[in-house]
């Protein structure tokens, strides 16, 4: 099983002034391409999973990277490192979801205990060509928190990139 990845991430933007004889406008362009190839270094990673999810009013979707996810080619999949994560909420949803590091048991993508918003229609996207990636220990530090605010339940893609060794 070999896998390569293609990370895309273009925004472009401009701004505009209207004086008395002229407009004056500053555009921006800022557009960077990642690539990963298959194994377990710098710029390489072995593992995919990405899901649809949903999570009740006032809940938590816990993520436990060590050994309780299932591949789209039906293994199981146990990160030693992860690479990217990208969460996107669903437009439709009417409450914001935050991405968490868990009190106890979390990877240490964020400090402890913060956590990310991603509002309706939002996406949080986290890239990392390094070799080291973060480190997912099983047991201790293997664990990614969505948390659903109170209100509705909401729905939420997911991908997570990373290396078994």
């Amino acid at each position: 099983m070999a896998l390569s990845v293609r990370a895309l991430v273009q925004l472009t933007a401009e701004q505009t002034t209207a004086l008395d004889l002229t407009t004056v406008s500053a555009p921006l362009s800022l557009a960077r391409q990642l690539t990963y190839t298959d194994g377990a270094g710098a710029g390489q990673a072995d593992l995919i999973w990405s899901d649809t999810r949903t999570v009740s009013s006032s809940a938590t979707d816990t993520l436990d990277l060590a050994g309780s996810l299932t591949g789209a080619l039906g293994n199981t999949l146990t990160f030693a490192r992860i690479k990217g994560l990208v969460v996107a909420a669903r437009p439709t949803n009417t409450t914001t979801l935050q991405v968490a590091r868990p009190e106890s048991n979390g990877v240490p993508l964020l400090s402890a205990q913060a956590s990310i918003p991603v509002p309706p229609g939002g996406l949080f996207v986290w890239l990392d060509r390094s070799a080291a990636g973060v480190a997912v220990t099983a047991d201790t530090a293997d664990r990614i928190d969505i948390v659903n605010g109170s209100g509705a339940s909401a729905t939420y893609d997911i991908v997570i990139i990373g290396a078994a060794s």
